[in-house]
């Protein structure tokens, strides 16, 4: 049985609500606590709609420091440069979002295109003491989104204390990624010997259906390379199989695919490259989740692993795309299934789903981290398309009963 209590708060600059859940019990007690965050309004048009949040940790002598990554949105696909914020104090309060000067717009030859970065995902390298922010980019005519988008390939850039270092290029000079090749969104893993295991969604045209792959690549603090690409896996619906996310778990990868036939897809393997074969997303009964061409991520605990998701559900039938609420769910890494009695609302379906879908926001551009042993988060931008793309920059606290061992910042 769940306890549910609501309360408001003023917490001062940078953070300006928050709001508990729920408490967990029973299967899933590893949870003690959901609260949800506003951390920057935008729903009320008091200030920009932030999209994108992605953080990480930075470690330091004088503490840790969250690193976020963020832009703005102004239409479908339609994002501003990325700016940076940081947060010394586990997220209550936060420096003002700055621009990442190397990840910005760049004016091309022509005179009238834009090349911009977007779905920049954050993350610490321990190796080599740096923040690795790696996205892929993005072209614009004018104020919109270029319909037709020239080949598009990953784009990253480095900050180590407190400095950016230049805009690169991921190259792969396979002609299986002729016209796009992406980690776009995607969760990754750094490996003992400083490695780094991502996955590619890639297609040499631009009808093709994308396939996915697990990559290796080197780092060495300044310079990304690809040692390794995997067997493919693909699917032909739709656009195939977009934003992969991988994560590591009791020694196994694990995979989560998008993809555009209602379904989402899970594999593992033991070195990142080889995988089982896809198997779309289920409960432990067997029944499929229903999906719409959203993004799935990990949550990992040392005790548990965890997979945050949008679903079909009879509380959001006219949200397109069913992008509200958030959940997560325990995922049993064997069977590749999802523990029905353990799934619990990240960040709730805030409105009428069914009668006035148009006033909801939508989720499905989120983020987990791991921020300490005992609490994680999820954060996220949320989106009113029908209301000028509105919406409030969210983090969603995630507290443990039991220690995070996995934790490493």
């Amino acid at each position: 049985m769940n306890t549910r209590r609501h309360f408001l708060v003023t917490l001062g600059a940078g953070v300006v609500a928050t709001q508990l859940l729920g408490r967990a019990a029973g299967p899933a007690s590893l949870i003690a606590s959901i609260e949800k965050v506003t951390l920057r309004r935008g729903r009320d048009g008091s200030g920009p709609t932030w999209f994108h949040p992605r953080a990480c940790v930075v470690p330091g002598a004088e503490g840790a420091t969250v690193f976020m990554t963020l832009q703005t949105i102004a239409g479908s696909d339609y994002f501003g440069p990325v700016h940076g914020m940081t947060s010394r104090d586990l997220g209550k309060t936060w420096t003002e979002p700055q621009p990442v000067p190397p990840l910005g717009r760049v004016k091309q030859a022509d005179g009238k295109t834009e090349e911009g970065v977007c779905d920049v995902v954050p993350e610490w390298h321990a190796p080599t003491k740096s923040v690795l922010a790696f996205g892929h980019n993005v072209f614009y005519s004018g104020p919109k989104f270029s319909a037709d988008q020239p080949p598009r390939w990953p784009i990253y850039a480095v900050w180590r204390e407190g400095k950016w270092g230049p805009r690169r290029k991921l190259e792969w000079n396979d002609p299986r990624g002729a016209y796009i090749y992406s980690n776009n969104c995607g969760q990754r893993v750094v490996l003992p010997n400083g490695d780094i295991q991502m996955s590619f969604t890639f297609g040499a045209t631009k009808g093709q259906a994308r396939a996915v792959a697990g990559v290796i690549c080197g780092f060495d603090g300044e310079t990304l390379t690809v040692k390794q690409v995997g067997e493919p896996i693909t699917n032909v619906k739709g656009r195939g199989l977009l934003e992969p996310s991988v994560t590591q778990f009791r020694g196994r990868f694990y995979l989560t695919i998008r993809a555009e036939d209602n379904r989402g897809y899970v594999c593992v393997g033991d070195d990142g490259l080889k995988w089982t074969p896809k198997q779309a997303w289920a409960w432990d009964n067997g029944e499929p989740l229903t999906l719409s061409t959203t993004q799935q991520h990990w949550l990992t605990h040392s005790e548990a692993l965890w997979l945050v998701y949008t679903r079909k559900d009879p509380t959001n039938l006219n949200v397109p795309r069913w992008r509200a609420p958030l959940w997560m769910a325990q995922v049993d890494p064997v069977k590749l299934h999802l523990l029905r009695d353990t799934e619990r609302v990240v960040l709730p379906l805030v409105g009428d789903g069914v009668n006035a879908a148009d006033e909801v926001a939508y989720s499905g551009n989120f983020h987990p981290v791991n921020v300490s042993a005992d609490e994680s988060w999820v954060t996220d931008g949320e989106i009113i398309p029908k209301r000028g793309w509105k919406g409030d920059l969210l983090l969603a606290r995630i507290r443990w009963t039991k220690p995070n061992r996995l934790f490493g910042g």
